[in-house]
């Protein structure tokens, strides 16, 4: 909805247009985003011809700038993809603009589709490798905010032979996290056409609507660089648009409180270890393994967050679906148990912290929005909680 993002939306485009008539009632409207909050009934009011004026001018302003985005963003991530994959390559972006004027009330949000999607890879390879990743386990699962979890996908991918010389690499990076092994895995894997073509049969357009993927930002370009790959291979052009996770939270509040938190302190939230050990959460073999690093675990606990942070604030109860079994559906507070991970054992340290809870409402964490007080960002300094820096607070989780 912003300008800073690189991309505009048909509504920021109307508010612009209110400015002059806003200042003229002497409203305090500096830039767009003062302006907002006076500016949402009339939108809504707008017919659908008159929205769509302002669809052709969104979309003529991100025409002009998309390339020069599309241009910075690659930079940024220091990855170029390969020449050779990038017709195929999946769509990295933000949220669509169309994403604001789909949402034109409570209802339309609950009951929005979305796909949260991981990618699990035999390390990283160096940039003068053909090969970047290796695709070993892919996670999906499908969710609504007003049903929960529908239904997930999860297959071990049969990868590719590592370059000469990068075996114990890639061996020694995934025996660090997913513990997956390169060869000699007893359980069957599926190639890249196969997971590819049932993927996009997992996540059908529903009623002409274009499938949305989210992962975690710091996760696109593997994600993103896998699929592509996958695609290459199996000789299928890849329509899917893969979004950033914490985009689609950010609108979830801005739509809801129409203040937007910080994506640091959203990612943050994102981190926490809370659902590690839940049961239904880890595919079988990772289960049975006690193995944390799970593709699909990861896309359960995008959803786990969601749930327990923006359902009830969207008047939508709690259900098996939103929360894995065990955990009360019905309270909102979060008595956590903090997992410390050490090399040589696994130990449980009961705490009851507010550093562990998934998200909260602007009224229940100071740190929604950033102040300009002394107090550094992140850090809490409400009555009866000791404040923790940010360093402090990733020791904990890990």
């Amino acid at each position: 909805m912003s300008q800073r993002r690189g991309s505009v939306s048909p509504f920021f485009c109307f508010v612009r247009d209110q400015l002059p008539e806003l200042r003229r009632r002497g409203l305090p409207v500096a830039r767009v985003v003062d302006a907002i909050p006076h500016c949402r009934q009339a939108w809504a009011s707008l017919t659908e011809e008159e929205k769509a004026k302002y669809l052709e001018k969104a979309r003529k302003w991100n025409g002009k700038n998309r390339s020069q985005k599309t241009e910075k963003e690659t930079h940024n991530l220091g990855d170029p993809v390969p020449a050779s994959l990038t017709k195929k390559m999946p769509s990295v972006t933000s949220l669509p603009d169309a994403l604001a004027v789909s949402w034109n009330n409570d209802q339309a949000v609950v009951t929005d589709i979305f796909y949260f999607l991981d990618i699990y890879s035999h390390g990283k390879l160096p940039s003068q490798c053909e090969l970047r990743f290796l695709p070993c386990e892919i996670g999906c699962v499908r969710y609504s905010l007003q049903d929960g979890i529908t239904a997930d996908f999860h297959h071990f991918i049969d990868p590719e032979a590592p370059p000469r010389g990068f075996r114990y690499h890639c061996q020694a990076a995934g025996a660090e996290t997913h513990k997956i092994p390169i060869s000699g895995f007893h359980l069957p894997r599926t190639c890249y056409t196969v997971v590819l073509q049932e993927l996009l049969e997992f996540a059908q357009p529903a009623r002409g609507v274009q499938p949305r993927f989210f992962c975690r930002s710091n996760d696109r370009f593997r994600i993103s660089w896998c699929l592509g790959r996958m695609a290459s291979v199996a000789g299928i052009e890849s329509p899917l648009q893969l979004f950033a996770v914490e985009d689609l939270i950010v609108e979830l509040y801005l739509k809801k409180y129409l203040k937007e938190p910080s994506k640091t302190w959203v990612s943050r939230k994102l981190d926490v270890c809370l659902w590690d050990f839940s049961s239904n959460t880890r595919c079988k073999w990772h289960e049975e393994n006690d193995i944390i690093c799970c593709a699909l675990a990861s896309c359960k606990k995008i959803a786990y967050c969601i749930s327990r942070s923006l359902a009830s604030v969207y008047g939508v109860p709690l259900t098996a679906a939103h929360l894995p079994p065990g955990v009360s559906h019905g309270d909102q507070s979060t008595s956590t148990r903090i997992v410390k991970l050490d090399a040589a054992c696994q130990k449980m340290k009961a705490e009851s912290s507010g550093y562990d809870r998934p998200f909260g409402s602007p009224s229940q964490d100071r740190e929604f929005i950033p102040s300009n007080r002394d107090s550094p960002c992140g850090v809490k300094t409400s009555l009866g909680v000791k404040e923790v820096s940010y360093r402090e607070e990733e020791l904990l989780h890990f």
